[in-house]
């Protein structure tokens, strides 16, 4: 029998009209998206699924959104599929803004407080650092040495660290935009096999970060957190946690830490995981998870017909 790992996406995965399908099919996961536009006070669910996609992919709209996409793929498995999840998923873990859609996925609380955690997240993030200040830039077919290499390097030009250790060679670093130059003019003087900025409004992940983490302790401090009934691998330690204090300790230190994504998957796949599932937008996980590691098998779930798929394989 399959040991299963629930993966939920981060910020990149988003697309319009992500989730529709599964709104327009299941009750079960309109009232996800319902419960996610009364948290917040908006129609969220209408940028979803119609766009614009400039407005979708900003980050105080991604963040919530593609957790709500998660939730609702979660909720028809559990609601109209009879899944078990404590019985069935052996851990569950989520790359950035996924790590919130996997603690809400074991309870630690509820989509409401996800979404109003996620939207202050991704405004807080947003604000921590001027326009056009900091960046972010992916380094592909690269080790953890060379890249910390080039960040050594390349932070005489501007503060610069790795941001996520994604597996596969790829490893994006974040900080100031004179910095990322730098790096990128480095890595390739060093003829690592690509660099390039991405496509983003600020340096995720990075030390740049400490007034959103400021704002996200705030926050946490005031939200009850549970124990989650599948245990959830946290991303700044990449270790299995259960513990609700150690948790809020966690999200908070993950604004400004490492999302050691390469280190979770070995964690997981140490603990006996062989089959990796993506819950909600996209597969990005998953081609991460295969590049990791080509023994295990991934699944992407985010569609009525994917569900159907999953549900028949059980």
């Amino acid at each position: 029998m399959a040991v299963y790992a629930f993966t939920f996406p981060g910020q990149g995965s988003q697309s319009v009209g992500m989730g529709q399908e599964l709104a327009q099919a299941f009750p079960a996961a309109r009232a996800v998206f319902q419960e996610v536009d009364d948290a917040l006070g908006e129609h969220l669910s209408k940028t979803i699924f119609e766009g614009p996609i400039e407005t979708l992919t900003s980050t105080e709209n991604a963040q919530p959104a593609l957790m709500a996409v998660s939730m609702a793929v979660l909720r028809v498995l559990e609601q109209d599929g009879g899944l078990d999840l404590a019985g069935r998923v052996t851990l569950l873990a989520g790359h950035s803004l996924g790590e919130y859609a996997a603690l809400a996925a074991g309870r630690a609380f509820d989509v409401a407080q996800a979404a109003k955690l996620l939207r202050l997240r991704g405004q807080a993030m947003q604000r921590a650092v001027p326009a056009g200040e900091g960046g972010m830039a992916a380094l592909i077919g690269v080790t953890l040495a060379q890249a910390e290499e080039i960040c050594n390097r390349a932070s005489a030009a501007g503060s610069i660290e790795i941001a996520n250790d994604n597996g596969g060679g790829q490893i994006v670093v974040s900080g100031k935009m004179a910095g990322i130059d730098a790096a990128i003019t480095i890595a390739k003087e060093m003829g690592i096999k690509r660099a390039v900025k991405l496509p983003v409004s600020a340096p995720f992940h990075s030390s740049l970060m400490k007034p959103a983490e400021d704002v996200m302790a705030e926050a946490l401090a005031k939200t009850d957190i549970a124990a989650p009934v599948v245990p959830v691998i946290a991303n700044v330690t990449a270790e299995r946690e259960t513990d609700a204090d150690t948790i809020r300790l966690n999200l908070i230190q993950q604004v400004t830490g490492r999302v050691r994504w390469r280190e979770s998957v070995a964690t997981m796949t140490g603990m006996g995981v062989d089959t990796f599932v993506e819950i909600g937008a996209g597969k990005v996980l998953s081609g991460l998870v295969r590049r990791i590691d080509p023994e295990v098998s991934t699944l992407s779930i985010g569609t009525p017909a994917d569900i159907e798929t999953f549900l028949k394989s059980l």
